[in-house]
C-alpha cells in the first residue's frame, strides 16, 4: 500500500526532478517507509511506500523489469494496492519462464503486464491503482481496480511546448506540481449538492478527474487528444435463470465469505479490524480471529447525553464488545463528543480533499485509533451494497410502469441534500455557469450499461443494487482510502473479493430482501407510506445473516440495520450550534462565492429550529466551506520529507 504520482510530457520534454519530488512529498503520509523516483526524458514517476508485504529493500518502487535484459526498453511500475491472488499468479508466471527478485505482489503486477499486456488487470483479485511505463511502445498505462477501492486522479494540461499529463493517488499531489491556484468546478459543485456524491468523473477541482473504477487509461508519447477511459469490468446484478436451492446458496456463501477473509489476511505486519455492532464487521472479525490470536479490534462510539429520537441507538459499543469478548480480541474504543467534529475538521478536509458521501469524521477518528496499533485493518465496507443492506432504498421504487418512471422516482429519492427547487435558490449566484447541468440526466447515465427492459420487481431491485454499487460504494471507498492513509494505514475490504462479488451479483433477490410481495402491494395501494415503511427493518441481507450465524452472536445477526453515524442532528441543534453559526453565518465565508447566503441560512435554520432534519446538508456545507479555504487560495500544498529516497534513471 502506497502513494503514487507522476508526470508525462507527451511532447517529450524532460520532467523536472524538483517538481516530481514536490508532488511525491505532498502524499508522504501515504507511505512513511520510503520514497523513490524514476526519470527518463518526458516520464517521471514518484512513489511513497507503506511496507506491508516483503519489508526488505527488494520491494522499493518504482520497480523496473527489462525482459531479456533489454535495458533500453524497460517496463517501469509505480503501484498502490494489494493483489491477494499474487502468489497463484506468480506460480503461473514462473511456469512461463519469469524469474522474481522479491516476494512482493508489486513485482507480480509488473511481470503480469509483461506477459499479458493490458489484459493483466482482468486477472487481479484485489485493490490497486497503478501507472506503468512501457518504453517499448512509449505508452503510459494507468489502471484502477474493479470496485474503486484505491483512487487515481489525473489531469491533462496544455502549454506552448505541448500536452502534459499529471496523476496521483491524491489531488494534492497534482496541485503540488505548481501551475497556479486551482479553481472550483461549478458544475461538479451542483452535482455534489444534489447527490452528496459524484456520479461522473468530475471532482470539485476544475479539470481534475477521477479515473472510474474498473477502467484503464493509456497515454502515448506524441499524442495530444485526451484518451477515453476503457472499461474492463462492470457489475451485472441479475436473477439466475436456473437458481439453486436455498441450502446450496447458503453453503456456498459460507465458503466464499471465509475464503475472502482468509485471502486478505496475507501480510508481513499485524492485521487488525474495525468492529461496529453490525454483522459485516462482526463476521469478518470472527473469521479473522480464528487465524490471528489476540488480534486488535477498534470501535468508535458516541456520547449520547444530548441525543434524541433514533440517534439514541447510534452507539454500538455494547455489540462490538460482545463480538470482541467471544473472539478474544484486544479491543480498543474511542467515544466521540460534539466538540470532536470541530476539532478534527481542518485536518479532515485537507486529507479528504473533497467531500463525498456521509459524515465521515468518525472514520477519521477510527483510523487514528487503529494506527496506534496496526498498519493493516479490515473493514466491512461492501456488504450492504452487495447483499441488500439498505432495504428501504431498494423497496423505494420497486413497482414502476417503465424505466423512465423508475428513474424519475429513484432520482427524487437520491437527492440527499436539497431538492431541485431548493438547489435553484442556493445556486442563484452562479446560475449562468450551471444552467446546462441536468442532474436527472447525470443520474440516468449511471444506468447506461444496464438493460432498460425492467419487468419484474426483482429487475428493479437489481437495477437499484447496480446503482448503489456504482455510486454510493465508490464514494465510501474514496473516504475510506483517504482517511486511513492520512494515518498511514491500509484498509482492506474482504466483501470486495472477486469470487464473493461474482456470487452476490447472481444471488436471487428473495435471498437478499424479505417481504417483497408486501412492498409491491404497499406501493400499489398506499404509495404515500412507502417512504417510511421500511426505515428500520431486518428485511435486508437475509442469506448473509443466516451464513454468519456460524460465527456471529444471534443478538447481532438478528439485529436491525443502521448505518455508522454520529448523532449530529442533535449536536447541530445543541453543542455544535455555535460552530455551525460561526462557520456558515458569515456572508464573507468562501462558500458564498458560489451559494446564496440567504437561501443557505433558510435551510440551516430549518434544522436548528427543529423543523427539518438537514444534518447531511449542514455537514456538506461545513466541508465545502473548509475545502474552499484550504484549496482555493494561494497557499501551497506542502508535505514534510519523511524518509530516504531512491532515484532510478532511465536509459
Amino acid at each position: 500500500m502506497c502513494g503514487i504520482t507522476g508526470v508525462f510530457h507527451r511532447h517529450g520534454e524532460p520532467v523536472s526532478p524538483v517538481r516530481l519530488r514536490r508532488m511525491t512529498d505532498a502524499i508522504a503520509h501515504r507511505g512513511p517507509d520510503g520514497e523513490g523516483f524514476y526519470l527518463d526524458g518526458g516520464v517521471g514517476l514518484g512513489h511513497r511506500r507503506l511496507a506491508i508485504i516483503d519489508l526488505s529493500p527488494a520491494g522499493h518502487q518504482p520497480m523496473i523489469y527489462s525482459p531479456d535484459g533489454a535495458a533500453e526498453s524497460p517496463y517501469v511500475l509505480c503501484y498502490n494496492g494489494e493483489i491477494y491472488n499474487f502468489q497463484k499468479l506468480r506460480l503461473e508466471l514462473e511456469s512461463l519462464g519469469h524469474q522474481f527478485r522479491s516476494r512482493t505482489d508489486s513485482e507480480v503486477v509488473l511481470h503480469a503486464y509483461a506477459q499479458w499486456g493490458k489484459e493483466c488487470v482482468k486477472r487481479f483479485n484485489g485493490m490497486f491503482a497503478f501507472a506503468l511505463w512501457d518504453a517499448s511502445c512509449q505508452e503510459l498505462f494507468l489502471a484502477r481496480d474493479r470496485y474503486g477501492i484505491k483512487p487515481l486522479y489525473y489531469t491533462q494540461k496544455e502549454s506552448a511546448q505541448g500536452t502534459t499529463l499529471l496523476f496521483g493517488s491524491e489531488i494534492k499531489a497534482i496541485l503540488a506540481y505548481g501551475q497556479g491556484t486551482p479553481a472550483m468546478d461549478k458544475e461538479a459543485l451542483l452535482e455534489y449538492f444534489t447527490f452528496q456524491n459524484f456520479f461522473t468523473e468530475r471532482t470539485l477541482f476544475e479539470g481534475i478527474s477521477l479515473l472510474p473504477a474498473g477502467c484503464t487509461l493509456t497515454f502515448t508519447l506524441g499524442g495530444r487528444e485526451m484518451p477515453e477511459p476503457q472499461r474492463y469490468w462492470d457489475y451485472h446484478f441479475e436473477e439466475p435463470n436456473n437458481p439453486k436451492s436455498d441450502a446450496e446458496y447458503l453453503e456456498e456463501l459460507k465458503r466464499l465469505f471465509q475464503q475472502a477473509v482468509q485471502r486478505q489476511l496475507i501480510s508481513d505486519v499485524p492485521v487488525g479490524a474495525y468492529l461496529s455492532g453490525g454483522i459485516d464487521s462482526s463476521g469478518i472479525t470472527a473469521v479473522a480471529a480464528q487465524q490471528l490470536p489476540y488480534m486488535h479490534t477498534f470501535t468508535v462510539g458516541f456520547d449520547l447525553h444530548s441525543a434524541s429520537g433514533l440517534e439514541l441507538a447510534f452507539d454500538e459499543r455494547r455489540a462490538a464488545e460482545l463480538t470482541s469478548y467471544l473472539n478474544k480480541t484486544e479491543h480498543y474504543e474511542m467515544v466521540l463528543k460534539a466538540g470532536d467534529m470541530e476539532r478534527c475538521m481542518p485536518k479532515l478536509a485537507y486529507h479528504l480533499e473533497e467531500p463525498r458521501v456521509g459524515q465521515s469524521y468518525p472514520n477519521y477518528y477510527a483510523a487514528q485509533l487503529a494506527s496506534k496499533f496496526n498498519k493493516v485493518v479490515l473493514s466491512g465496507t461492501g456488504g450492504d451494497e452487495l447483499f441488500g443492506g439498505y432495504p428501504w432504498r431498494y423497496y423505494q421504487a420497486v413497482v414502476n410502469n417503465d424505466f423512465e418512471h423508475y428513474i424519475d422516482q429513484y432520482y427524487v429519492f437520491w437527492q440527499r441534500l436539497a431538492d431541485n427547487s431548493e438547489l435553484k435558490k442556493l445556486f442563484a449566484p452562479i446560475s449562468g455557469d450551471v444552467k446546462n447541468v441536468w442532474t436527472r440526466d447525470i443520474f440516468r447515465d449511471v444506468f447506461i450499461n444496464r438493460p432498460k427492459a425492467l419487468q419484474r420487481p426483482e429487475d428493479y431491485v437489481n437495477a437499484s443494487l447496480y446503482f448503489e454499487a456504482k455510486t454510493f460504494l465508490p464514494g465510501l471507498l474514496v473516504v475510506e482510502d483517504k482517511l486511513s492513509m492520512a494515518h498511514s494505514i491500509e484498509t482492506r475490504v474482504p466483501f470486495l473479493d472477486n469470487d464473493l462479488v461474482d456470487f452476490a451479483m447472481k444471488l436471487p433477490v428473495h435471498l437478499k430482501l424479505g417481504n417483497l410481495a408486501d412492498v409491491v402491494r404497499l406501493n400499489e395501494n398506499e404509495p404515500a407510506k412507502a417512504n417510511k415503511y421500511f426505515e428500520k427493518t431486518k428485511d435486508g441481507k437475509l442469506l448473509l445473516r443466516r451464513a454468519l450465524e456460524q460465527w456471529v452472536a444471534p443478538e447481532i445477526t438478528d439485529g436491525t440495520k443502521q448505518g455508522f453515524s454520529a448523532p449530529d442532528a442533535s449536536w447541530f441543534k445543541g453543542e455544535s450550534m455555535d460552530f455551525v453559526r460561526r462557520s456558515l453565518g458569515n456572508r464573507k465565508a468562501p462558500i458564498y462565492d458560489y451559494l446564496d447566503f440567504d437561501a443557505t441560512q433558510t435551510l440551516i435554520n430549518e434544522h436548528l429550529d427543529g423543523k427539518v432534519n438537514r444534518r447531511l446538508l449542514i455537514w456538506s456545507l461545513l466541508n465545502v466551506n473548509l475545502f474552499c479555504q484550504q484549496f482555493l487560495s494561494d497557499s501551497a500544498v506542502v508535505s514534510p520529507r519523511m524518509a530516504p529516497s531512491t532515484v532510478l534513471m532511465g536509459h
